[in-house]
């Protein structure tokens, strides 16, 4: 099983392979210079496994949500080249691979949090499952840090930029005690790669035209009248 991923959505750039047995990776924190990184990284990669782009059997994509010209990046180049060598992609929630993030803790709840900006937060919740996947607590979505509402649990481990930015509004939003909390992580091809092989056995793979990116935010500026009061 050779699988590529591709991890752009924030200001982490990484590229991950699985190599039978094996998983190798890049990561960089680069922010607007993830054009540049990730097909050298993807290059790197192979060449460190010894094989080429044809011995691929799938592609894997962050598909967001997080910086729109991030996302972007990374679903247009999975496309690309899945269609290029007639593969299937896989993509995979960028706020699920954050949430990998987090430690291995029992009976924690993780609440994955990237700073949007304008004010807002991409959030969603998760748990462990007994395979070391995860589960989905609620659904991803957008909102300001003062009125996220999350599910109830006992403890929650927080990771994610949205945590650096709104650690005092979102410590009052959780359910539980705070177990551990970090604000310098970001989603990573190596998750993303771990994820997709599990959905890439269990046979759920897309076209690369059906692999779509997630922004769940529409407008990506706040005008001139908005910025000044913000």
């Amino acid at each position: 099983m050779n699988l590529l991923a591709i991890e752009t959505a924030t200001e982490a750039c990484s590229v991950a392979l699985i190599h039978g047995d094996e998983l190798i990776a890049r990561s960089e924190i680069a922010p607007r210079r993830h054009t540049e990184l990730v097909l050298p990284m993807a290059d790197e990669l192979l060449a460190e496994a010894g094989i080429g782009r044809l011995a691929l059997d799938a592609i894997a994509v962050g598909r967001g949500p997080g910086a729109f010209t991030g996302v972007r990046l990374a679903v247009s180049l999975a496309q690309g080249m899945a269609l290029a060598l007639d593969l299937p992609v896989i993509t995979i929630s960028s706020l699920a691979a954050l949430a990998l993030e987090a430690p291995e803790e029992e009976g924690t709840a993780i609440l994955a949090v990237i700073d949007a900006r304008m004010g807002e937060i991409y959030a969603a919740g998760y748990r462990r499952d007994d395979n070391g996947g995860l589960v989905a607590l609620d659904e991803e979505r957008i909102c300001t840090a003062e009125s996220l509402l999350l599910p109830e649990a006992d403890a929650w481990q927080v990771v994610g930029s949205g945590w650096g930015t709104y650690a005092s509004a979102l410590s009052q939003r959780l359910t539980g005690t705070l177990h551990s909390a970090d604000g310098l992580r970001y989603p990573q091809a190596a998750h993303v790669a771990e994820l997709a092989l599990r959905e890439f056995r269990a046979g759920r793979t897309q076209p690369p035209e059906l692999a779509l990116p997630v922004y769940l935010r529409d407008k990506v500026a706040l005008t001139l009248v908005e910025q000044g009061r913000a």
